[in-house]
């Protein structure tokens, strides 16, 4: 299977990066990898597979999938499984901090864990093979706690390289497993993007990514310009997904992009919002994701607040993006 171009992404992010997200980026940027949230292995194989793995790739794209777990046999099945969907590449993810992940013993608290790391990797690569599927990628961090991210990460990387992963996004923070919230993990220990360019000068043979902290597409350009092969970017995504994505296409592949004034963008959506409403969707699971397509421009606001304290009423439908669209038009024309 032909590998993705990683050199821009949009990081797995838990509540957020839902199907009804990525179709939104993916009329934004036609190139950036997508990923998707976090899906526990085990939920995979004990559960409603094809709910939690089925996308529209008609409409996504190229979509990346994040397992969860600790346990290579589950991960494995959670893999062969998954093979049956168009994913370009499935990451496992040893970089979330949160307490109900540590209480399932696997994300950030594996980098205390290379051994059980390099065995899921192995079970996982091997039940991808079997299945003529995507390439298995490892998400972490440069370190938890007291370790040293200097001694860690490049022993971590070594060891799970060996398993036979060619492929790492590295959050350029420590987590730090207590006393920390997830949101104060992602903004208090400081960055070192420096250690992770290190890693990619010390061992050119994997493809290494840069997350964390890249709050424009400066930033992203910057990681490339240092040596990295891909720019991981996240909230920022999110919160100004056309700050961030609506000229991707163009400075970071260096070719042209869908149209992405978020005018057309967000009547694009209408179409899809009546099409997943008549499924039995509702609109405000869809139109959260939208809030962000006016930042900074006249009239955001407005925007926002009108989809905001009516997307959820009964009987609302996606004529009240063209309601919350009436507070940006003007400003814009």
């Amino acid at each position: 299977m032909r590998k993705p171009d990683r050199r821009l992404s949009v990081a797995p992010m838990m509540d957020w990066t839902d199907r009804h997200c990525r179709v939104l980026h993916r009329k934004l940027s036609g190139r950036a990898l997508l990923y998707t949230e976090m899906v526990v292995g085990s939920a995979i194989v004990r559960g409603d597979a094809d709910r939690l793995l089925r996308f529209r790739p008609e409409l996504e794209g190229a979509v990346a999938l994040q397992l969860g777990g600790s346990d290579p046999a589950t991960l494995a099945e959670a893999v062969r499984r998954a093979c049956a969907y168009p994913y370009v590449e499935i990451n496992l993810n040893v970089g979330c901090p949160s307490d109900k992940v540590q209480t399932g013993a696997f994300g950030a608290c594996l980098m205390r864990e290379p051994e059980t790391v390099a065995a899921c990797v192995e079970a996982m690569i091997a039940a991808s093979a079997a299945e003529d599927g995507p390439e298995i990628t490892v998400k972490c961090r440069i370190g938890v706690d007291d370790q040293a991210p200097e001694q860690v990460l490049p022993a971590f990387l070594d060891r799970i390289a060996d398993a036979g992963v060619r492929s790492f996004a590295v959050h350029a923070r420590k987590a730090w497993l207590q006393g920390l919230s997830p949101k104060e993990n992602r903004e208090i220990p400081p960055l070192d993007h420096d250690l992770v360019a290190a890693q990619k000068a010390r061992r050119p043979d994997l493809e290494i990514a840069a997350n964390g902290g890249l709050a424009d597409l400066e930033a992203a350009e910057d990681r490339l310009a240092a040596g990295l092969d891909g720019a991981m970017i996240g909230r920022a995504a999110y919160h100004e997904p056309t700050r961030m994505l609506a000229a991707a296409d163009r400075r970071i592949f260096g070719a042209p992009g869908p149209d992405a004034d978020p005018v057309a963008v967000a009547r694009a959506m209408m179409d899809y919002i009546d099409d997943e409403m008549a499924k039995g969707e509702r609109l405000h699971r869809i139109a959260r994701h939208m809030l962000g397509l006016f930042h900074g421009l006249p009239g955001a606001r407005r925007f926002r607040r009108t989809i905001s304290e009516a997307a959820h009423r009964e009987g609302a439908d996606a004529r009240l993006i063209e309601d919350a669209l009436q507070e940006v038009i003007p400003a814009a024309a």
